[in-house]
Formats: structure tokens, sequence, C-alpha cells
């Protein structure tokens, strides 16, 4: 073979692979917009990276010794922020977030400033929090009847402290030990329990088992917060409002349901859950409204809700959560999107242990004329072939829409060069990038997804990022009208979007 056949055939080898991802075929990429414009934005991005490949991620700190794009995010995140790649990533309109777990959406710092601004919040500690005890015990968090009786202690760092004795919040960080920082200590005692950091994700905790250790006490902390009417009104509004901020105008937030009940105004605890999906959509349409009048309807479509409860429950306590969604459903057919079971898959029960209660769950949706599909976390797992893995095969058997997720902080892979994205892209699977558990990793909103799947791969560009965007709405549980307008107002968003990079650099 001569060198001029070889490097044809290598051409139509590449031409051939290429061919199968979505941002080769001219179906996904006609909706982009003019060719020109699109390629010519698509080269000034891969030019940014290319520059940045050299003056950012080829330079080794004494903070960071082995730099690379792609790398451990939470080591990486601050570089991330400083670059010019991610201004504009910043900026690319997003499409849908379609998961995300609300109890883990908003930064940990506004979930406590909210909840110290409510009188009734209170705080205690198993045991007197002082040098020895600050690192290694958790806060626990509730919000108690207007009534209930003061507390004889001024903090958890009191010398005459009792574990376990409740004090009001406000009482508790004023007069927080001065040894460990006063006010400011306080915060970041109870902000660390809340947060995963470098030192605990790659260090402490550096495998999957390990991590989750950390990860599942973050939510019990953070659940004492959020389960209190007032903070968890808020919450949901900052939810929606940080993500409009950051092209994101369509999500569906995956709702714990577990403990039935949360704490209403009153301090009493028996907010219902059909109070609480109520809440949630009146929160939606106020930031529908206030969005719109500020001119933005664009910006955001919309909200539902994915009904989700853990996966270590008995046969009869998941038939519960199972009638309650269809209740839900038949309540506020508008916002519940679907159901999953959440937690820990390794220890976790397998899907076909569950699968009576799942599949007589699908007779009573038939039954009732309710569409609720299976929205499952599958296959997360280091395992291959073993009994967690094999949740692969019952999640698509039952019919699950999508499945979640692969996660770099929880160990599944070491970084986003590791991440099976590229080959999944390789193969033309449509996939949608997510944030998980913002409020724990430190990745709010989904730019530091995106910019990750952009360095991290010479193939991946600006097109292939609009694919994935776009192909989120079409992808999400909207309906077939309101998808089609959300893509509709997508669209305009991503012509303007391209259009500014081009003036950008051509000026």
């Amino acid at each position: 073979m001569s060198l001029a056949s070889y490097q044809t055939a290598r051409q139509a080898l590449i031409t051939e692979d290429r061919s199968l991802r979505l941002d080769s075929q001219s179906q996904y990429l006609d909706p982009l917009g003019p060719t020109e414009s699109v390629q010519k934005a698509d080269a000034i991005i891969r030019k940014i990276r290319a520059t940045e490949a050299e003056s950012v991620w080829s330079k080794e700190t004494e903070r960071i010794p082995h730099i690379f794009p792609g790398m451990e995010f939470l080591t990486a995140k601050e570089t991330i922020q400083s670059t010019e790649l991610f201004k504009w990533v910043r900026k690319l309109p997003k499409g849908a977030l379609l998961h995300a777990h609300m109890d883990a959406t908003c930064d940990a710092e506004f979930l406590l400033r909210t909840a110290l601004e409510e009188p009734q919040m209170h705080v205690r500690a198993s045991v007197r929090i002082d040098r020895e005890t600050v690192g290694s015990t958790l806060p626990g968090f509730r919000a108690m009847p207007v009534d209930f009786p003061a507390s004889p202690y001024q903090s958890v760092t009191s010398p005459d402290y009792k574990g376990d004795a409740w004090i009001k919040i406000s009482s508790a960080r004023d007069n927080f030990s001065t040894e460990l920082g006063g006010a400011d200590g306080f915060d970041r005692w109870a902000l660390a329990a809340m947060r995963i950091d470098p030192e605990e994700a790659y260090v402490k905790y550096n495998t999957s088992k390990k991590i989750w250790t950390k990860f599942g006490s973050a939510f019990i902390v953070a659940w004492g917060l959020l389960e209190f009417e007032p903070t968890f009104r808020k919450y949901v509004r900052q939810f929606l409002l940080s993500s409009i901020e950051d092209g994101i105008s369509y999500v569906e937030m995956r709702t714990s349901f577990f403990n039935k009940t949360i704490v209403r105004s009153d301090g009493a605890n028996d907010f219902s859950t059909a109070e609480q999906v109520k809440l949630i959509g009146e929160v939606i349409e106020e930031v529908r409204e206030e969005i719109n009048s500020q001119g933005r309807g664009d910006e955001f479509v919309g909200a539902k809700i994915i009904y989700i409860t853990i996966r270590s429950l008995s046969f009869e306590e998941l038939e519960w959560y199972l009638n309650d969604c269809i209740s839900l459903k038949q309540q506020f057919p508008d916002l519940i999107a679907g159901f999953d079971l959440v937690g820990q898959e390794d220890t976790g029960i397998p899907l076909l242990d569950y699968l009576p209660k799942l599949l007589e769950f699908q007779d009573k949706c038939r039954e009732a004329g309710l569409s609720i599909p299976f929205i499952f976390h599958a296959g997360e797992t280091l395992g291959d072939g073993d009994r967690v893995d094999d949740n692969l095969y019952d999640a698509i058997l039952l019919g699950t829409r999508r499945i979640g997720h692969g996660n770099e902080i929880l160990r599944f892979t070491s970084s986003m060069p590791a991440h099976p994205l590229p080959v999944m892209l390789n193969h033309g699977l449509t996939v949608a990038l997510s944030s998980d558990d913002p409020a724990v990793f430190g990745n709010l909103g989904l730019s530091y997804d995106y910019f990750q799947v952009l360095v991290s791969s010479e193939v991946t560009g600006l097109i292939t990022l609009g694919v994935l965007a776009r192909e989120s709405l079409l992808i999400s549980e909207l309906e077939t009208k309101k998808k089609e307008q959300a893509v509709a107002k997508w669209d305009r968003r991503w012509q303007a979007f391209l259009k500014e990079i081009i003036q950008t650099y051509e000026s």
C-alpha cells in the first residue's frame, strides 16, 4: 500500500468511526443553525481551549503539582474558574438539568444563612464541642415549635453543655467558643459537615465505598435545616433561580419523600408529601412569573419532580412510597415526572429483589391511566457482572427512561479522561450532563460539568455541547407541546450565544 493510499484509508476509518457520534449526524447538526456560524464559533472555542491547555494546564504549581485538563474537580475548581473558557461555558444555554437531588442543589452557605433567619431553628451535638471534638462531631439541626422550652446552655461549646441538648441556632452561633473561631467557627463547623473537600474526596475517603460515609452524613445534616416549611420554600426558589442564572431552562428535581413529612411553620412535624409537592408547584409558578415579568421568558420553561425514596426499604415500606407516588400523580399530574430509588447502590437492595412491587406499581399505573415512568439510578458501581451491576439489565427491562450516572467525586472514576463518557459519545448514545449533588460537591449549576467534558476531549467541541444541551430538552419528561416550545426558546438563545462569541473575537 502506498503512503497516499494508507492516508486515505486512515481518514476513511476515522470518519466512519466518528460518524457514530451525534455531533457528526445531520439530524442533530442542522437544528444548531447556519453551518458557517456554528463552525466559526466552534473553532474559536477550540482555539481558546488549545491556548489554555498550554498557558493553564501545562504549568504545575506548588498547590497542584500534577495538573491536567479534566483532572479531579475539587482540586482544579479554582483554576477552572480563572479560565477564559469557563467564562464562555457559563454563558452557554444548557437546556435541561435532568439528574439533580433537590436537597443538595443550593450552596450549603445559602442553606445555613437561610436557617439562621428562622428563630425556631435549633442545633445540638452528641458531645460538647471543643478542639478535640469539633472535627469529628456532626451538628444536628431541627426546627422546633414556637413554645419549645429555652435551653439552659448558650452554645454547644459551653463548658457545662450536655450532649444532645437542643439550643437555638442563633444563640449557639453567637456564643460559639472564641477559641474555635466564634460565629465564623460555628459556620465552618456546620458547612464542613455538609460538603466534601479535596482532602476527604482524594485522601481520607479515597474509595467509592469510603466516600459514601461522608456523603451520607452530609445529607443527614442538611436535612435538619431544609426540612422546615419556610426554609424549604426559600431553598426551592434559590435552586430554580440559580439554575436559570447558569443557563438552565428546565429541571427535573429528584425530590426525597423518605421522611414522609417535614416540619411546618408552626413547628408541627406533619407537613405532608402532598403539601410539599403543592409548595414546589407554587414556587415554580412564582419564579416563572418573575422571569417573564423581566422579559426573560426564554430563560425558564418550568420544572418537574422525580419522586425518590431509598433503596433499602422493606417490601411493605416500598409499597407505601409507590402508592404515595401514584396518589401525588393523581393530584399533581403536571408535576410528578417519574419514580426512582436512591442511595448507595453497592449496599442497597437490587432492583431484582423489588421486582414484584415494581411490576405491581406499573400495573396500578396502567389501571389508573397514569404515566409514571421509572428513571433509575443503575450501575453506579465498580463491580462487573455482580448483583449490583446487573441492576442495569433490570432497569432496562423495567422501561427506565434514563439511567444515571457516573460520578468522579464519589470515586467511580479518577478524573474526566478516565470517565466512560467519551466512549458513550463515540458510540452515539444520548447523554444528559447533570450535576447530581452540587451542594455537597461544589459544582453548582451545570457549567463545571460542561467545562470538564469540553477540556478532556479533543474530539468534543462547542458543537458537541450544543447537541447535548438541545437533546437534554428532547429527552426530558416535558409534554410534547411544551417540549417543542422549550426547544424553540433554546434555539433562539443558542443563536444569540454563537453571535456573541463571533462578534467578540472578530472585533
